[in-house]
């Protein structure tokens, strides 16, 4: 998966965030490098659709938070994948 919105917010399920923290998140359990002008650009469209937030700054940094309806588009992006993969195994493995 190399869905920058996808990646995002997953990373922001396992907490608040600032940019270079999510990357740094991004690449250890997706084994994806986003560069900053893609992550930046996803966090813009996140937050202009309110799937996350910012939350007060910390060191100079601006941490974002997930929101509820970025929780609920998340959890319905992970069933129509679920889905999906039951169905390419489905089909790789025929009874």
């Amino acid at each position: 998966m190399t869905d920058p919105t996808l990646l995002v917010l997953t990373s922001l399920a396992g907490g608040d965030k600032h940019g270079y923290a999510m990357m740094e998140d991004i690449a250890t359990f997706a084994n994806v490098s986003l560069g900053p002008g893609t992550l930046y650009g996803a966090i813009t469209r996140l937050e202009q659709r309110g799937w996350i937030e910012p939350v007060g700054p910390r060191d100079r940094r601006q941490p974002y938070s997930i929101t509820g309806a970025g929780r609920e588009f998340l959890t319905q992006e992970l069933r129509k994948m679920q889905r999906f993969s039951a169905t390419a195994q489905q089909r790789l493995n025929p009874a």
